[in-house]
């Protein structure tokens, strides 16, 4: 409604301008008369104010206007018979035609070259806000600066009033957007309807999305919607197409420097989270190469009292005690020497051909305490498998599966291992199967992640800080195999499984 209102307000004073320049031409004519200067004069008095009618109006409409009625009022006014449009001497309408085309030549030239003198303005004006966005673009320190800054130089362009509201790293609104109301002075203004904008932006198929006070231009990072851009409807619905053209670049530049300010504030994260990370590792290893001393001089010295005490007598069920739980410290120790070196890529793998029945076997001696409480059994093919691996890593991971079946699996019940070959596949598979409580379908899929252990049942806390089982999957993923886990299906129990491949892959 006010947009419609100016422009009639511009076709009004374009009319009275036009009428103002015709009679004050007509008057100067009449001065020139009066004064019997050559009517070639009065001619080009009209041709000036048609001039002056085509620099001061817009368009080429009213120029051409005043070209037609300079021809009627010089023809009304200066020409015999006096105030009529009759012609005595036809002599005039050659006169009249070359005045007219004269005039509306004139006025085209004029025109264009205050289009084209607008035009560059406004060129001048968008390319200078558009470097200067740029420029205060790079010194932002955070999404709120650079919503303040868009808006402002914007506002500039185009009008006050309008709006920026940031969208966090998931995507969603704030709770609140910046919106310049003057040159200097700029406001926060809560919103209510948080979960309807998001809403509407992602189903957005059009360049903005119209609501009861703004039209909401989205601004699109790499991965995600970055904020919104809030204009108020009455001037959006007005823009030109040139400043529709330049909207969508000084938002494509807000939008680079809202993806560089995300990506240098994740690059510094990262920075922070790896020198954080080198710092704990060194930390880890330092504590368990200075553990590892003291707790084999603890297992040596308690397996020489078990030896030297029977299994009836009280002292050795405390020297047994110490061992075992001095063991599962070493075993801890292994495992995070073992971390520290795999998040590290320090986990060297010196891959040769190995018996895997002497690996089994090299693994199930490292019990050789334990081994007592359950009947470990093997079941191997008759012809002698050799796989290309790391002996010591294969060995952890075996030990690994046997401490855990041990863990789950209640006093003198079995612990199998069966070896494989699949041919077809020119792999091994190797399981490890107990007679335990299984794995619960929470647990199951997340038995492999770091750190994870289960809350579905009671242990003692020694069992574990879930390092075993998620060290076994990068070691056997190192070697080119898989592992998995599932429960057994005729008992109760779990089936850890892993495949390594029979030949190395060049």
């Amino acid at each position: 409604m006010i947009l419609e209102k100016d422009k009639l307000n511009r076709k009004i004073y374009s009319l009275l301008l036009v009428t103002l320049f015709l009679g004050t031409a007509s008057m100067i004519g009449y001065l020139f008369q009066k004064l019997e200067f050559s009517e070639t004069n009065i001619v080009i008095v009209y041709i000036l104010f048609v001039l002056l009618s085509a620099r001061l109006t817009s368009g080429y409409f009213y120029g051409i206007l005043s070209s037609i009625a300079s021809m009627f009022a010089y023809n009304y006014l200066f020409t015999e018979p006096y105030f009529t449009f009759q012609v005595n001497d036809p002599g005039y309408i050659i006169t009249f035609i070359i005045m007219t085309i004269t005039a509306v030549i004139t006025s085209a030239l004029t025109s264009r070259v205050k289009q084209n003198a607008v035009e560059s303005s406004r060129k001048e004006i968008e390319t200078r806000a558009l470097y200067q966005l740029t420029n205060h673009l790079t010194d932002a320190i955070d999404m709120h600066d650079i919503a303040k800054i868009t808006a402002e130089t914007i506002s500039e362009i185009v009008s006050y009033k309008i709006g920026f509201l940031c969208f966090d790293e998931n995507g969603v609104p704030e709770k609140s957007f910046v919106q310049q109301v003057s040159k200097e002075k700029y406001i926060y203004r809560e919103i209510d309807d948080i979960k309807q904008i998001k809403y509407r932006i992602e189903e957005l198929r059009t360049a903005y999305y119209i609501s009861d006070e703004f039209c909401d231009w989205p601004i699109y990072g790499r991965e995600t919607i970055l904020g919104i851009l809030r204009i108020p409807k009455e001037i959006s619905e007005s823009l030109k197409d040139s400043q529709i053209k330049l909207l969508h670049t000084m938002l494509e530049s807000t939008a680079l420097a809202m993806d560089r300010l995300r990506e240098s504030k994740q690059r510094l994260k990262s920075k922070e989270e790896i020198v954080q990370e080198r710092y704990r590792g060194n930390l880890l290893r330092a504590i368990s190469h200075d553990l590892r001393t003291p707790l084999s001089a603890i297992m040596g010295t308690a397996e020489i009292l078990m030896d030297m005490t029977k299994e009836q007598q009280e002292e050795y069920i405390l020297v047994s005690a110490i061992y075992k739980d001095a063991d599962w410290l070493r075993s801890l120790v292994e495992n995070i020497l073992n971390l520290t070196k795999l998040q590290e890529g320090k986990l060297v793998i010196n891959k040769q051909y190995e018996v895997l029945e002497e690996l089994i076997g090299s693994a199930i001696g490292h019990f050789s305490r334990r081994s007592l409480e359950f009947e470990i059994t093997v079941d191997l093919p008759e012809k002698i498998i050799m796989i290309p691996v790391d002996a010591k890593l294969i060995m952890q991971v075996l030990i690994n599966l046997i401490d855990n079946a041990m863990k789950h699996s209640k006093i003198n019940s079995e612990i199998r291992i069966e070896v494989m070959e699949m041919e077809s596949k020119k792999e091994v598979e190797v399981s490890v199967i107990d007679h335990g409580e299984g794995i619960t379908s929470e647990d199951l899929p997340n038995i492999f992640q770091m750190f994870y252990t289960s809350n579905c049942r009671i242990t003692d806390v020694k069992h574990g800080i879930g390092l075993g089982l998620s060290i076994c999957e990068a070691i056997i993923q190192a070697h080119g195999g898989t592992i998995r886990a599932e429960n057994r299906q005729d008992n109760c129990g779990a089936i850890f499984r892993f495949t390594l491949p029979m030949e190395e892959k060049i």
